[in-house]
């Protein structure tokens, strides 16, 4: 009998979420939750501020509505309680509160004098220590709710949460749980009615002994010191329970007259204890262990994580606001003076530069690029040599490149060692002392290299920036990028020119002089983003970094959500790498010193710091509009949206750009801004574990938008013959 063999079925593998994706997850999730503990304890979230009117009272017994402030329903009882003669209760309602309740227990202590606290959860959450020295000083607490509710509107559900949540603060804070509970906006007994009634015999059979006042100072209206004294007297030594305040506004009148208030009537021969202590009860306080306090503990501790969270992300906010609109501010000022410098009748960087260039086009699987970009080459308006470095390619690049047959134009092949050394490898074989750089994917415009080399008339000129553009803005993602290109690139630029402090030079469209390249040794490998390695490098040797508005290059933007995650992952990761090779430039004298802090720290600031921070404004606005103020969150939100609106048409303005692409904006804010901050997120948790990141290779599609583009022409014979 022949086996039939066994089929080796490999198990399905199990997706894993990316790194990328689950850990900033993590954080924005973490961030959520530290929000809303943040909005419930501070009454922002869930709370409910509907009072009932009074109600019939046909329902409540007689005993009750007649009886004293103390009602005990539990076990199914209905009686009531009152304090006997000389003793005082004194009951101080909706704290603790940081400012005054303090000021409460030093007149208490000086006066040897006791009293109950009824405190709602959020605020006995949020000043922890307050509740335990009320405990240690033997008061008694009571629970007031969590977050204040008028109980005749809740559902028995909701009356539970709002116990055992009081309760678990008050073990957190104090190691304590407790039998008293006062219904917020309670009063009198003879006020129970058919809507509170329930509610009281339900707190009852919870285990709860139900504590109201039959004498009212009405400290919270701030009558006075005179007239709070004279409303928290009893009449003829009787005992009583005092109604006070020791929060929920300003009770400066209040404390001054617990003061004179305790002495004259210790003088007259009352005793201000506990309510226990006055009905000759056992105390209300049972300590807690094990589980109910483990679980108080990490409450408050969550609670005041989230405090420090709010504190961190509030003072975040107003960093990034002060960064935003002091970029922008700048921006829009330096801008402004950098084109009406360049653009001004009879300005020049020097004599007119004629002399023929070196273009180097680095190029690794550019197949589907490469033609529409030598071809864009052979319309220069200036002289020019073009060296096409094939870096490894598999799919033909070279060839395509030497099938054209094209003068003037040379291809040299290497094996894969990326772009820099590809850039190094055309520094060496390039014959002219002007190098311009460019992507394998860009499309130049005739006139590109002649607007990029004229800077090259001041001798302090080392480097020049062009100006790189959208070509493939058709698309949404495209638009979003062009919108950035114009204004957070070409716009910053202008600016940095101005301040001499120019951090990269776009490797779509840059020019070198040789001899500055030589000097700091070429293009580095050092770092994934060798265009601002070696800006930097230059700006510390001394040489000028400038930006040509003119020498405008097309080039084809990623136009997928994944392939701008790498393109911008390589950007941010390698800005980072570049700060941080060029570090000591700041404690440097000389050019090097100059840059290191001037240059960095805006860098820093500008492309690191506040890309981190500002969907804080994001995080902010959707907390406003879910708990906030509303109406005022989408102002300051539109507010914003205006200042990067008019920044943004101004840039349009400069670079001649047409408006209808700002009509994504808003949408650009909301959305691009949070991919741009995983993006940058991911750096940071790459840099700061150590990782290291590899090149990586966007897909073209060879489909850009050339319509504004001059269309192609043949170069002059007369000028290929003199770089030849």
């Amino acid at each position: 009998m022949s086996s039939r063999p066994r089929r080796n079925r490999r198990a399905p593998r199990r997706r894993r979420l990316p790194m990328r994706y689950l850990l900033p997850s993590l954080l924005l999730v973490a961030l959520l939750a530290m929000l809303m503990v943040r909005g419930y304890v501070h009454s922002e979230i869930l709370a409910d501020h509907r009072i009932q009117p009074p109600a019939a009272t046909d329902h409540v017994p007689e005993k009750i509505l007649e009886g004293g402030p103390v009602i005990d329903t539990r076990g199914g009882r209905e009686t009531s309680m009152s304090v006997p003669e000389h003793r005082l209760v004194l009951t101080f309602d909706d704290g603790p509160d940081p400012e005054w309740t303090p000021k409460v227990l030093d007149v208490l202590k000086e006066h040897h004098a006791h009293g109950v606290f009824f405190v709602t959860g959020t605020m006995a959450s949020r000043y922890p220590d307050l509740v335990k020295r009320m405990v240690d000083e033997g008061h008694e607490v009571g629970l007031h709710t969590f977050n204040h509710p008028d109980l005749s509107y809740q559902s028995k559900s909701r009356i539970d949460w709002e116990l055992t949540q009081n309760q678990t603060a008050l073990a957190g804070a104090a190691g304590i749980r407790t039998s008293l509970f006062r219904p917020p906006y309670s009063s009198f007994a003879d006020a129970m009615d058919n809507k509170s009634w329930p509610v009281t015999k339900y707190i009852g059979s919870r285990g709860y002994i139900t504590v109201v006042n039959n004498t009212d100072s009405e400290d919270w209206k701030r009558p006075g010191v005179d007239e709070i004294i004279r409303r928290a007297t009893p009449k003829g030594g009787k005992g009583a329970i005092v109604l006070m305040h020791d929060s929920g506004g300003d009770r400066s009148q209040t404390v001054a007259a617990l003061d004179r208030f305790l002495p004259q009537l210790q003088s007259q021969g009352y005793d201000f204890v506990n309510l226990t202590e006055a009905l000759g009860a056992p105390s209300a306080h049972t300590p807690v262990h094990g589980l109910e306090l483990a679980k108080g503990k990490a409450w408050i501790y969550a609670v005041d994580a989230s405090d420090n969270v709010t504190v961190v992300l509030v003072v975040g906010l107003a960093v990034i606001g002060v960064l935003v609109f002091t970029r922008f501010g700048l921006m829009l000022l330096l801008s402004g003076a950098h084109a009406r410098r360049v653009r001004r009748l009879g300005f020049s960087w020097g004599p007119p530069v004629t002399e023929p260039v070196s273009v180097l086009v680095p190029a690794f699987n550019e197949a589907k690029c490469i033609e529409n970009t030598v071809r864009s080459l052979m319309s220069s308006e200036h002289p020019i040599e073009i060296i096409v470095i094939d870096d490894g390619s598999t799919d033909g690049t070279a060839r395509i490149v030497e099938n054209l047959r094209l003068p003037g134009v040379r291809v040299v092949r290497q094996h894969n060692a990326g772009k820099p050394a590809a850039l190094n490898r055309g520094l060496a074989n390039a014959r002219c002392d002007l190098i311009v750089m460019m992507d394998g994917d860009t499309v130049f415009e005739p006139s590109t290299v002649r607007e990029l080399v004229q800077p090259f008339g001041d001798r302090r000129v080392g480097a020049v920036a062009g100006n790189a553009k959208v070509g493939n803005k058709d698309s949404l993602i495209g638009a979003w990028q062009h919108i950035e290109y114009v204004m957070g690139f070409n716009l910053d630029r202008r600016m940095y020119d101005m301040l001499r402090c120019m951090p990269t030079i776009p490797g779509a469209v840059g020019a070198f002089r040789r001899s500055a390249l030589e000097r700091i040794g070429g293009m580095s490998d050092d770092t994934l983003a060798e265009d601002t390695d070696v800006t930097m490098a230059l700006h510390r040797d001394g040489w000028r970094v400038v930006y040509a508005e003119k020498a405008r290059a097309w080039t084809e933007a990623p136009e997928s959500v994944q392939q701008l995650w790498s393109q911008r992952y390589r950007w941010s990761y390698g800005t980072m790498q570049a700060i941080w090779k060029h570090r000591r430039s700041v404690i440097e004298s000389g050019p090097s010193g100059r840059f290191g802090r001037i240059g960095l720290p805006f860098v820093a600031l500008f492309m690191v710091l506040a890309p981190l921070l500002a969907p804080l404004i994001d995080v902010f606005l959707l907390y406003g509009l879910a708990f906030g103020p509303t109406e005022k969150t989408i102002v300051a939100w539109l507010g914003v949206l205006a200042v990067q609106a008019v920044c943004a048409a101004y840039a349009f303005r400069l670079d001649r750009e047409r408006m209808t692409h700002l009509i994504s904006l808003p949408l650009q804010q909301v959305l691009y801004r949070q991919l741009m901050y995983v993006v940058l997120l991911q750096s940071w948790i790459t840099a700061l574990t150590g990782g290291r990141l590899r090149w990586q290779k966007l897909r073209r599609t060879g489909r850009m938008d050339l319509s504004g583009i001059a269309p192609h022409g043949r170069q002059n014979t007369e000028d290929r013959k003199q770089v030849a």
